[in-house]
């Protein structure tokens, strides 16, 4: 995949992005993003440590100088909570480009759209660079996108809930609708969910319980990497068309 994954003026190689949460030790989170071969890893905010020095600390283990750090805002139900973590996450890392996620409630984890929207506006007046977990609505989709996020990143399924893509319709619609990156987040399970996100057309998958609750998180790393690959790979080849009826391999003409 000659071609790179450009968020906001920053290019990269690798289109997983995973997260910091649910290992079971940071030195188990950097050994899955080196085996993922990740470039970008988001961190959220309020529940990871990145300056109690009496703790273990995120960045001792995943180096800020080889990976960006996408923070986020989990954990957030309401713009104004949202945009308060931000702030404080800029203030203390220099962090501009950030991970924008309003919870509707705490069962579904799914996205409050009319918060997030209002958050989006808000923060990129302030001058971040918003990329924005959202419904599978094209609708909203689009309202983001127009309101200045660099990337839409739809949910495949609930957060946590390993599903996969449940409603590819509409992550295909949002992917021919935007000119911005459309990044799949939630819902990914293992690695051929991985590959149905790419093979859609979407530019990179967000994911971190796939991984994290994997028995053997390492190798579920590296499935993942390949499964990227292989789905990106596929989209840009064109798959066969479907048919009702079988085609043979080898043509009829000239048989003995």
């Amino acid at each position: 995949m000659a071609e790179m994954l450009e968020i906001a003026g920053r290019k990269l190689s690798s289109r997983l992005i995973i997260g910091t949460g649910k290992y079971a030790t940071y030195q188990q989170n950097a050994e899955a993003a080196e085996a993922a071969g990740a470039e970008m890893v988001t961190v959220a905010v309020r529940r990871v440590n990145l300056t109690d020095k009496d703790k273990p600390l995120l960045v001792d283990y995943l180096d800020p100088e080889k990976y960006i750090y996408l923070p986020n805002t989990a954990g957030c139900f309401t713009a104004d909570d949202a945009i308060r973590t931000l702030r404080l996450a800029r203030e203390a890392g220099d962090w501009n480009l950030v991970k924008l996620e309003v919870l509707a409630d705490q069962k579904t984890l799914y996205p409050d759209m009319e918060e997030t929207l209002a958050a989006a506006k808000l923060l990129i007046e302030d001058g971040f660079d918003v990329m924005v977990y959202c419904s599978d609505d094209p609708v909203y989709a689009r309202k983001l996108e127009d309101a200045g996020c660099c990337a839409i990143m739809p949910l495949g399924s609930l957060i946590g809930s390993g599903l996969g893509i449940i409603n590819p319709v509409n992550i295909r619609l949002i992917v021919e609708q935007s000119s911005v990156p459309v990044i799949v987040d939630a819902g990914v399970g293992t690695a051929s969910d991985a590959a149905v996100a790419m093979e859609l057309g979407c530019d990179g998958v967000l994911m971190n319980t796939a991984i994290a609750e994997a028995k053997d998180p390492i190798l579920m790393a590296s499935a993942m990497k390949h499964a990227v690959i292989a789905g990106r790979e596929a989209y840009l080849a064109g798959r066969m068309p479907k048919k009702r009826y079988a085609d043979p391999s080898s043509p009829l003409a000239g048989l003995i």
